[in-house]
């Protein structure tokens, strides 16, 4: 795998396609730490890079778009608008020399940005796209998907004594209270789920999967009108 942090210039060949983990600082419950979605992103992407020929994986992106997750300290959010023009300008200067942008991407939050810098820089006629770290069947947030994740990821930084269920009704049924008020106004801990029933092995499956389907999806490059890498 190459890292392009650690590369030298005459180190990159021409053409290269450049993976980008894209995170966020955020409450994760009381038991997860504030980067787990920039560490499960450069997971994700450091696997992928290791069984792509020629990729060379970037320095993660590690702050994006979290309002909705401002009630609780340590939270830090870019916002929508900056994260837009952040991305828009990462990949306008990246395609400079990388022939593609893959941007993988760890926070719901950023989702926004992503639909619309990613087209924009694409109509330029640079070759960007994004992938999302999606989980069929997975809960929302700080719940057992993202628990497991960690377990495998990062074993060390999963406060276990601390895991406690947070709301457990179906996302949709707490949308219109979580936009009104944040995450805080419907799950005073912060978890939208239940991390009951974790494990390391579940996170080692659940990211295989994840990078199988990157893998497929890069190999591919179907891209579809929000930017997002088909697969």
């Amino acid at each position: 795998m190459t890292s392009l942090a650690a590369a030298t210039f005459p180190d990159l060949p021409p053409g290269s396609l450049l993976v980008v983990p894209l995170g966020a600082v955020e409450q994760h419950g009381p038991h997860l730490p504030l980067a787990t979605d920039t560490v499960v992103a450069t997971a994700v992407a450091e696997a992928a890079v290791a069984q792509l020929d020629g990729a060379l994986l970037a320095p993660a992106l590690a702050y994006g778009a979290s309002g909705e997750h401002e009630g609780f300290p340590g939270t830090i959010s870019l916002g929508t608008e900056a994260l837009t023009g952040l991305l828009v300008e990462y990949g306008r200067s990246a395609c400079r020399w990388a022939g593609r942008v893959l941007i993988v991407n760890g926070h719901g939050g950023n989702l926004d940005a992503l639909r619309a810098a990613v087209p924009l820089v694409r109509a330029e006629g640079r070759e960007v796209a994004w992938f999302p770290c999606g989980f069929p069947d997975g809960d929302a947030h700080a719940g057992r998907t993202e628990t497991s994740l960690m377990l495998h990821v990062e074993p060390d930084g999963v406060r276990g004594d601390r895991a406690v269920a947070g709301a457990t009704a179906p996302i949709g049924d707490l949308l219109p209270r979580l936009r009104a008020g944040g995450v805080r106004s419907v799950s005073p801990n912060g978890v939208l789920g239940d991390p009951a029933g974790a494990t390391a092995e579940a996170g080692e499956r659940l990211l295989a999967d994840l990078v199988g389907r990157l893998v497929a999806a890069q190999a591919a490059w179907r891209v579809d009108p929000t930017g997002r890498l088909c697969g």
